[in-house]
């Protein structure tokens, strides 16, 4: 087994870095069926913010929206989303669609590899058939399955792709070689061999709900802390200074990896007749955050008597995490119409978020920062660096006497803002 072109199916958050890396050493096709964003990219215009102009502009990487330029390569990656459905249940149908593009042009001898998150047992129980009957080929005969579960974090410049161990698995110890000696070329982390491909798919999603189990303790903790009247954010410092003490901290858990991949381990739990207890309390812990907030929120309006029918209340942030601008799966968007249950309909801005994607996915209009005036309440949802010093440097046009600042992820100080506001935070 040999590597002659690799091509990389999937050019998002994952597949894009994954790319541009091995194409310092190999022949690699970017390929996304996607051709506005090929075109882009194409353009030297990364729209996640995750590779810079002048990295693509330097890069030997191919890119192509055209299956037929996938002919001839035999080292195939996959890093397709794998989202869910509306009853939170797998969704499987671009890993599918990845699959059968691939298998129309898979020859002997050819090695797929996927990275998208999925349940212990999907890629040889669902992808390796998928391939097999596009291709007509034998898994595990005519080509081989691989799996190397993706670890970027989106907006974290200090954990770029090169330098995140890799975990890496095959079908058997041949293919596990082949794929460790590719990401070996890349990763100067290091790779770590795992016993199985499905070991390797439940590491992976393990370690998103671990994440969000975590969180979801902090986020009860914040609603005992309020319960007694102390502060969360003091209650962590001082359990932090215990040198075995984790540091998660309570907030809304969006996103597409957190909020998502507990599910696709729990969907195969039941599958298998077990009812996990744990991981789904977590879960509905946190779907319910975006609720519970609005809910005090409102309560702090009218104890402030600030809650009428002209309430001014502002949004900093609607992507789904700092420093990114993805707006998909953003439970920020939960809290703007959670708030308009009560009706309060609030003005949002974000200096990362594409206006016109943000109106065509949840019918909200971002409005210019200079917008946000006379504001009873000011809700700092998404903390992006510019947005910090935002609220810091315009505070004053931003929130009217005796208002009120909601810092959702407590990175605001305090002593920083005037002494007439009031800070609420989790």
């Amino acid at each position: 087994m040999f590597v002659k072109n690799i091509a990389v199916c999937g050019l998002g958050y994952v597949g894009l870095p994954v790319s541009i890396a091995l194409a310092r050493h190999f022949d690699v096709i970017g390929f996304d069926v996607d051709s506005q964003r090929v075109s882009r990219l194409r353009d030297l215009d990364d729209w996640t913010g995750e590779i810079t102009p002048e990295t693509l502009a330097k890069s030997t990487l191919q890119l192509t929206s055209r299956v037929e330029d996938l002919k001839g390569c035999n080292f195939f990656i996959v890093a397709v989303p794998t989202p869910i459905d509306e009853r939170c249940a797998p969704d499987f149908t671009m890993l599918k669609d990845a699959s059968r593009l691939i298998g129309s042009v898979l020859t002997r001898g050819s090695t797929v590899v996927f990275e998208s998150t999925v349940y212990p047992g999907a890629t040889e129980e669902i992808c390796g058939p998928e391939l097999e009957k596009s291709s007509g080929l034998r898994c595990g005969v005519d080509f081989k399955l691989g799996y190397s579960p993706e670890r970027i974090n989106p907006g974290d410049t200090d954990h770029p792709f090169e330098k995140i161990v890799k975990v890496v698995s095959g079908q058997d110890k041949e293919t596990l070689e082949l794929v460790a000696s590719v990401y070996e070329t890349v990763v100067e982390a290091g790779v770590f061999r795992a016993s199985s491909i499905k070991v390797a798919e439940a590491a992976k999603v393990l370690e998103n709900t671990q994440r969000d189990i975590n969180i979801a303790l902090m986020n009860e903790m914040s609603k005992i802390c309020a319960l007694v009247d102390i502060n969360t954010s003091e209650v962590l410092k001082a359990a932090g200074t215990k040198w075995n003490f984790m540091n998660f901290t309570p907030g809304l858990v969006g996103g597409h990896c957190i909020g998502v991949d507990p599910y696709y381990l729990t969907s195969k739990a039941q599958q298998l007749g077990y009812h996990p207890e744990v991981i789904l309390a977590g879960r509905r812990i946190n779907d319910s955050m975006a609720e519970h907030v609005a809910s005090k929120l409102i309560q702090v309006l009218a104890h402030r008597k600030r809650l009428a029918s002209t309430t001014r209340v502002g949004v900093v942030g609607i992507t789904f995490k700092e420093n990114v601008p993805d707006i998909r799966n953003s439970k920020v968007v939960d809290l703007y119409n959670e708030l308009g249950r009560y009706g309060i309909n609030p003005h949002v801005c974000d200096p990362l978020a594409d206006p016109v994607q943000t109106k065509r996915e949840y019918g909200i209009t971002l409005v210019e920062p200079s917008m946000l005036q006379d504001l009873d309440m000011l809700i700092l949802a998404v903390p992006h660096k510019q947005s910090v010093e935002l609220v810091y440097d315009k505070l004053n046009q931003m929130v009217a006497k005796d208002g009120v600042v909601c810092d959702l992820r407590s990175v605001l100080e305090p002593s920083r803002l005037r002494s007439d506001v009031f800070y609420w935070t989790l």
